[in-house]
């Protein structure tokens, strides 16, 4: 399996040819794309999402999320910040949920770098670290 962090995501339904919208379309051929909750939160918040691409994103496996999840993506968030770093909330959550189940992550968010650093996140494509 392979989730999806939500600009990857859009940037594939906007039909844009990238590194990341290539994994997802590759996900989706071989059907090991899945989707953290909070990416599907993130998705059906925009104002104008189509009923069509609501009804393929609820047909796509969503990650379960495991017990003693919100201590664990808060003292997450809370060891980055306290290193300095940028942690957003849902962020945060999107990456825990992913380690939790030790799934990789198409993501084009250079913030998640520091859930990788810290804590093992397994990032597709490798992102360059700054």
């Amino acid at each position: 399996m392979i989730a999806v962090d939500t600009s990857s995501f859009i940037a594939f339904l906007a039909g844009e040819e990238s590194e990341d919208t290539a994994l997802v379309t590759q996900a989706l051929k071989d059907e090991t794309l899945i989707l953290p909750s909070f990416v599907v939160t993130e998705l059906f918040s925009a104002r104008n999402l189509d009923d069509g691409v609501k009804a393929v994103i609820l047909e796509l496996p969503q990650l379960e999320i495991p017990s003693k999840f919100w201590e664990r993506a808060g003292e997450m968030r809370a060891a980055i910040l306290t290193a300095g770093k940028k942690a957003r909330t849902l962020d945060s959550m999107i990456a825990c949920c992913c380690i939790v189940h030790d799934i990789p992550l198409i993501a084009r968010d250079n913030d998640y770098r520091h859930f990788a650093d810290h804590f093992g996140l397994r990032l597709l494509p490798i992102l360059e670290r700054p």
